[in-house]
């Protein structure tokens, strides 16, 4: 048992020195080749798990697995959130009517205030 144990080892070190050196520079990550290559050869087992744990780079893809598709019909779909409107006036269109809105409520408070001079001085007649 202890042979078997013992040729797993070398045959995951040998497959780690491979890769090492088989690997370009810039697929390695964390220290440099030279690094990974003596971690592995003094420390066969760690070196060569830590190697494919985190020392090299995997291809973005991975593998695919499929998701079986969610039947909308037993789950209730999430609601969505409010769209968010956008506003497409240029800043001086903007300005513009802020002016504008400014202006009125200045028009609004002198009527407000012409109201209660003349309600005041109805009351006094």
């Amino acid at each position: 048992m202890g042979y078997l144990v013992s040729l797993l080892v070398l045959a995951l070190m040998v497959f780690a020195l491979v890769d090492i050196i088989r690997r370009d520079d810039s697929q390695v990550k964390y220290m440099p080749k030279f690094v990974w290559l003596l971690l592995v050869i003094l420390l066969p087992f760690v070196g060569s798990v830590l190697w494919f744990g985190i020392g090299r780079e995997y291809p973005e893809g991975g593998i695919r697995l499929q998701r079986p598709a969610r039947d909308r019909t037993t789950y209730p779909p999430q609601p969505t959130a409010p769209a968010v409107p956008i506003d497409t006036r240029t800043t001086e269109q903007q300005l513009a009517d802020l002016e504008r809105e400014i202006e009125e409520e200045r028009l609004r408070a002198e009527i407000a205030k012409r109201k209660r001079e003349r309600g005041d001085s109805e009351t006094e007649a």
